[in-house]
């Protein structure tokens, strides 16, 4: 199962609003097949590992990540698929919580005499798929909040200046969280402040580019950025509360998507989920960072912190979070400490 979800792995940030799910079809102690979901969500990982199998699967066992899908959908189901092939067992790291499955899947499996077991390194599966489970459980993508500060939590120095606080290699380490993620997400500002690209520049990897989300109240995006001219090539959106200019920015392959109110983000996170996006990472600035807290919507942090100091004239990470004790602090769980040649990434995970 461990190793099935090393090769789910290799879905995230291509399949959604499809799970990314790993399968491996075993047979007396050989890998016959082996599959992950594909880009767009189709092939599932089963369909992929049981055609490479072929007539190896009748008798063998299938090691699935999530439970196999039982709904019609562009291709048939996949606990369809296991049976038919002769597939005699199926271990299922997690339940699916689509509605369009939940349990649906495994009774199938059952009722055809599969032998059947669930919940083999669930945790693992849950926390891969954190995405897909927070937009069927919640109606909301997984919200990462990106942060590369100084010691002293500074993104920069009192006159804007940011590039680069931390180094090459936490960097790089960036860009593989963008080729993982569906979409990235910054506000208006930091589009005018620094001119990103948000593109991955990982070496065999530009083809995981995420799309790219811009929080634009009155629509300000400059048809010269480098936003605006790569739109036909990475995909575009502009989240906004006016009609302003829509048709310039339509003319540019920019997805414009309207709201009534921009600071009412859930309901904005319900639209994207809607759009099917599952992962969403926020690179900022500040008061995009800090609209996310206030909300109770950063599900995790991923701080980059580079082994410098700023001082207290430098642009803090967030700005005020209207906090008056400490029991109104958000709270999160250190999960993981990476060492980046001199800097650092600390994960964490909010404290529900």
């Amino acid at each position: 199962m461990r190793a099935a979800l090393t090769l789910a792995r290799r879905g995230l940030g291509r399949v959604f609003p499809n799970p990314a799910v790993g399968c491996l079809i075993v047979k007396e102690g050989i890998i016959v097949g082996r599959g992950w979901t594909q880009p767009g969500g189709r092939p599932h990982a089963e369909t992929v590992a049981l055609s490479m199998a072929g007539d190896r699967a009748k008798g063998a066992a299938a090691y699935v990540t999530l439970e196999p899908c039982s709904h019609h959908g562009k291709t048939a189901p996949c606990a369809d698929a296991l049976i038919g092939a002769g597939i005699s067992r199926v271990v299922v790291a997690a339940d699916d919580p689509d509605p369009r499955v939940d349990g649906a899947g495994l009774a199938r499996l059952k009722a055809a005499g599969c032998d059947v077991t669930v919940g083999i390194l669930e945790e693992e599966a849950r926390a891969l798929n954190a995405g897909f489970f927070s937009r069927m459980e919640k109606g909301r993508p997984l919200v990462t909040l990106k942060f590369a500060t100084s010691l002293d939590g500074r993104i920069a120095t009192a006159s804007g200046e940011s590039q680069w606080i931390t180094g090459e290699a936490a960097r790089r380490r960036g860009h593989l969280m963008r080729a993982e993620t569906d979409a990235i997400l910054i506000g208006i500002g930091t589009v005018l402040a620094d001119d990103p690209a948000l593109d991955c520049r990982l070496d065999g990897l530009a083809d995981r580019s995420p799309i790219r989300i811009v929080l634009d109240r009155k629509l300000r995006l400059p048809l010269d950025s480098k936003l605006a001219r790569t739109a036909g090539r990475i995909p575009l959106w502009i989240v906004t509360e006016t009609d302003k200019n829509l048709g310039k920015i339509n003319e540019n392959g920019i997805e414009p998507i309207r709201v009534p109110d921009l600071d009412d983000l859930p309901a904005v996170m319900k639209i994207l989920a809607d759009k099917g996006l599952t992962r969403l990472l926020v690179e900022g600035g500040g008061k995009v960072h800090t609209s996310f807290l206030k909300a109770g919507l950063a599900d995790r942090i991923a701080w980059f912190r580079s082994a410098s100091l700023i001082g207290g004239d430098g642009k803090s990470v967030t700005d005020s979070l209207d906090i008056k004790s400490l029991t109104q602090s958000p709270r999160f769980r250190r999960r993981n400490i990476l060492p980046l040649d001199e800097d650092v990434l600390e994960t964490y995970e909010r404290l529900d």
